[in-house]
């Protein structure tokens, strides 16, 4: 009997044990925080170091729609990506010209809340000719005649919207593959923002806190 209440002594000392003993919350393996430039600024990605630190409002309804497929381009060869993949792309955008993070959610929701070296491109600007043509500019790709477009400097774009039920990032790339952009240079993090925030990576916008 003593053995027994011994041993369920030390198990509950083990969960009562405060999350405050425990190491820097981290991205991954030997990185705990990284730099990259936001509206001509350097902002510092990481974790929210207070372990008693709750998911972002903004994303803690779980009332959403319906989770996206883990593949939903087949047969085009997507890749679909989470938080280490994401953050590696973020990490070459900084040093790579030919490497973009992309919001591709309304501009209200960017405004709000986005991830820190993400560039608005509106999933809608695909549905107008002026913009879609100004947004594969910015995107690496020349426009040779009405409908026509050479794809062979093309960026990778690793792109994001609000969550893994969230439609407005694979509107955009069946649209753009649609146009002939090559699939596997197209990135699809699927968890987007409300992923993002779950792990209390930084964020930038008019409601970060």
């Amino acid at each position: 009997m003593l053995k027994h209440w011994i041993a369920a002594a030390c198990l509950g000392a083990m969960v009562s044990m405060p999350l405050t003993a425990q190491a820097d919350v981290k991205i991954a393996p030997g990185l705990t925080s990284f730099t990259v430039m936001h509206d001509g600024k350097p902002v510092e990605v990481m974790r929210v170091q207070d372990q008693e630190h709750r998911i972002h409002p903004l994303y803690a309804l779980t009332a959403r729609g319906m989770p996206q497929a883990m593949h939903p381009f087949k047969p085009h060869p997507v890749e679909t990506i989470a938080e280490r993949e994401f953050v590696d792309y973020m990490m070459q955008a900084q040093q790579d010209e030919n490497v973009m993070v992309v919001d591709t959610r309304t501009i209200g929701w960017h405004v709000r809340l986005t991830i820190p070296g993400a560039k608005s491109y509106p999933y809608t600007m695909m549905d107008d000719p002026d913009d879609r043509d100004w947004a594969l500019e910015d995107f690496g790709v020349t426009r040779l005649g009405e409908g026509e477009y050479d794809f062979s400097n093309a960026k990778t774009l690793a792109m994001f919207c609000n969550g893994y039920w969230c439609g407005q990032t694979p509107a955009m790339i069946r649209k753009l593959l649609a146009l002939g952009y090559p699939a596997e240079k197209l990135k699809y993090y699927r968890g987007g923002m409300q992923a993002w925030t779950s792990l209390g990576l930084t964020v930038v916008g008019d409601d970060a806190s």
